[in-house]
């Protein structure tokens, strides 16, 4: 299994794809799939019966995985970079490989 470079939380940037340049937050990444929520991005209708929790049912918008290799991560200053590690001391810390800032 390969390691991924973003991280839950961080801001990204869509940099292929049908949603491509847009910007959000990280929610959750799917390890397994190779797959991250971001919040706002890749929205989808899913169509949900009545239940308990949602008596009315009907059309839902939420957020659909995209893969991680169409994202980007936004650094502080607001450019996408790509993301490298480090050892500085005995903590191994990630980079952003444009500006060589620890991110």
């Amino acid at each position: 299994m390969t390691k991924l470079k973003i991280k839950t939380g961080d801001t990204v940037k869509v940099i292929a794809g049908d949603h491509k340049g847009s910007e959000g937050k990280v929610q959750k990444v799917l390890i397994d799939k190779n797959k991250a929520i971001v919040e706002g991005v890749n929205m989808v209708k899913k169509h949900t019966k009545p239940s308990a929790q949602n008596p009315q049912g009907g059309i839902v918008e939420k957020e659909a995985a995209i893969h991680i290799s169409n994202l980007s991560l936004l650094t502080s200053n607001g450019e996408t970079t790509r993301v490298g590690y480090r050892m500085e001391g005995d903590k191994k810390v990630r980079f952003s490989v444009k500006s060589n800032e620890v991110i």
